[in-house]
């Protein structure tokens, strides 16, 4: 699945990018990676770009800097000097909210790789990822009502279906902050890392998603994504679209090819 390469110059993000993915690492260390409109409007860039050029996206936070003691950052939320000034227009806009909702739809799988906080709309942007893995140092959650506003971001209805009402409503209206292993245990983080090894671990997911057929994936992210009422009939659809692909045959006799031999030897 080869695309063309990203033609835009960044001021809030880092991007990487390769054949099958790009990655993409917030990076205003000044302010701990706080979400500000022009970091907004980058992320639109990368997701134009992923929406023509399909590919897998990985996002963390800019490694750890010098004197940090190693203590990386996702990103600590919005940016609260730009927040404060916004008003019921800006709500309305949903500056945040389209970005992240955007991210959610991109047709191949989002990775977030998360070291440290990830707070307000740092959270949001990870919940609004498909996969999440974190390091030991992760510190997560929602505390908007403490500001006098509320995560209008996707936290409202992505929480409780990652993680059940009873924990969505205890970090939404009581503020609570999970730590890295409450977020294991409670499945909002699939795994734990080293700090030094997060990276290669979030690469070492996107590896296993690239050696799929990206039409499958591509078209198992859209359905499963799907009201319950669309299934079965979406799933034949799609399947038959399947069933006619090249890489559909190519597969399935690399499959039994490999299957022969290995009955041989």
């Amino acid at each position: 699945m080869i695309g063309m390469a990203i033609d835009a110059s960044f001021s809030t993000l880092l991007v990487t990018e390769s054949e099958d993915r790009i990655h993409v690492q917030l990076n205003r260390p000044g302010v701990k990676n706080a979400i500000d409109a022009q970091m907004i409007q980058e992320i639109h860039l990368i997701c134009a770009h992923l929406e023509e050029h399909p590919k897998i996206l990985l996002i963390s936070g800019a490694s750890p800097q010098e004197g940090s003691g190693g203590r990386g950052i996702f990103a600590s939320g919005a940016d609260i000097s730009q927040l404060r000034q916004r008003r019921r227009d800006d709500a309305l806009r949903g500056i945040n909210a389209g970005a992240f909702e955007r991210i959610a739809k991109l047709p191949m799988p989002v990775i977030a790789a998360i070291d440290g906080y990830a707070l307000g709309g740092g959270a949001e942007l990870a919940w609004a990822a498909d996969f999440r893995i974190g390091t030991p140092q992760v510190k997560i959650g929602q505390p908007e009502t403490g500001l006098g506003i509320i995560p209008a971001a996707g936290a409202l209805w992505r929480l409780k279906e990652l993680t059940g009402e009873a924990l969505a409503k205890e970090i939404l209206l009581a503020g609570r902050i999970l730590t890295a292993q409450e977020a294991l245990e409670h499945g909002l983080v699939t795994s734990l890392h080293p700090p030094e090894e997060l990276i290669d671990a979030a690469h070492a997911l996107a590896d296993r998603i690239a050696v799929q057929d990206p039409l499958a994936v591509r078209i198992t992210k859209q359905l499963f994504d799907m009201p319950r009422d669309a299934h079965p009939q979406v799933d034949s659809l799609a399947q038959a679209i399947l069933f006619e692909s090249e890489a559909k045959f190519e597969r399935m006799q690399a499959f039994i090819d490999r299957k022969k031999g290995g009955q041989r030897s």
